[in-house]
């Protein structure tokens, strides 16, 4: 792996990966009850609205207080926290916008390959070849899917 694979990063590779794994845990049996299905529910809650923040801000010319007024408005997050996220995607746009972006683009990777592949379909070789090349680009790792795809069905 070239060095500049090994130190740098690619935050909707990195954190969609984290979001997907996180979403696993129902298809995994992992929630036992329904207060832990209702955090899992609560933390997409605050995903989804720091979409909505991030592009409002970055897209729209929502304001700060626009923004802290939002999520003020659809949160249960005390206003120092808030403000604390807004603050972060002010300085670093498109950053809160990665994550639901990189999960959403493994999940349709992963639909895709169990749709070609059908009983052929190993989640654990999905998973490997997802992980094994470090954070890549959408792109590439999309490329580099559709290879696996089509070897798997030889």
């Amino acid at each position: 792996m070239p060095d500049f694979r090994k130190f740098g990063g690619y935050t909707v590779f990195a954190e969609g990966w984290a979001l997907y794994a996180e979403s696993l845990g129902k298809e995994m049996g992992l929630f036992t009850d329904p207060y832990m299905w209702y955090g899992r529910l609560s933390d997409e809650q605050l995903r989804a609205m720091r979409l909505v923040v991030d592009t409002g801000l970055h897209a729209f010319g929502w304001s700060r207080q626009k923004a802290i007024d939002f999520m003020t408005d659809n949160s249960s997050l005390a206003l120092t926290d808030i403000e604390a996220e807004v603050e972060r995607y002010i300085v670093i746009g498109g950053q809160a916008v990665s994550y639901k972006v990189g999960q959403r683009h493994i999940c349709m990777l992963r639909n895709k390959a169990q749709h070609v592949l059908g009983d052929q379909f190993d989640v654990k070789k999905f998973h490997t070849q997802i992980l094994i090349d470090g954070a890549l680009p959408m792109s590439i790792l999309e490329a580099k899917i559709d290879r696996w795809i089509a070897q798997q069905k030889i």
